[in-house]
């Protein structure tokens, strides 16, 4: 039985792209850059540190500096443009009920995915709260859910045991990294090609689907 759930946070528990659109451009703007809601979309999963750089050929330097401006827009007026997706407190609470350990393992900065967790009341739900540092140092999705393990105290041997649930090619990737399967959300900001390509182990459509997956896995 796959007792830990591990739960990315923007695109699969809440949707959050509104309010990180508008910290984007605000950012983007700062260097006199714009960008379509199209080329905005990739920006949505992977950790700015690796996009910005291969979205925009920014340096290690403007990386920081962009960071800044992006973070000071977005923990104060963007973080709260925010909503869980229909279902999920429901969900969330159905898991516990059934005596699943329930683990938050988001690429956000730790700091932020407190926040929103917690202004959504949905804190209560999960035994640890796991996301990025605030610099480099565990920035990668693969780090992120080797530092929610740890802290949880499973290893390695446990991966059995752990299903990852999130919406972009990088929860795939850092899941397999760790030996996890992964469940892929299409109600979230990814596509069944993208999902496809970096071979999700489960693709669901909606959130009921996603609650009867976890609840027989």
């Amino acid at each position: 039985m796959k007792d830990y759930i591990f739960f990315d946070l923007d695109g699969t528990l809440t949707d959050s792209q509104p309010g990180i659109y508008d910290s984007l451009r605000v950012m983007l703007n700062h260097f006199g850059l714009e960008k379509s809601d199209q080329e905005l979309m990739p920006f949505l999963g992977p950790a700015l540190w690796d996009s910005l750089p291969k979205y925009c050929g920014f340096n290690l330097e403007q990386c920081k500096e962009a960071i800044a401006v992006f973070r000071e827009h977005y923990f104060n007026i963007g973080i709260y443009n925010n909503k869980p997706y229909p279902g999920i407190p429901e969900l969330l609470k159905k898991l516990k009920e059934e005596g699943r350990h329930l683990v938050l393992a988001t690429g956000k900065p730790e700091e932020q995915a407190n926040v929103v967790v917690n202004h959504f009341d949905l804190a209560k739900y999960f035994d640890f709260i796991g996301g990025s540092t605030m610099d480099i140092s565990r920035s990668k999705k693969a780090q992120v859910i080797a530092w929610a393990m740890e802290k949880t105290g499973l290893s390695a041997k446990d991966s059995q045991r752990i299903v990852m649930v999130g919406d972009r090619e990088n929860d795939i990737i850092g899941a397999h990294e760790n030996g996890l399967q992964v469940i892929a959300v299409l109600y979230g900001y990814g596509s069944r090609s993208e999902f496809e390509e970096y071979k999700a182990d489960f693709i669901v459509e909606d959130i009921p689907a996603l609650g009867d997956l976890l609840l027989e896995l």
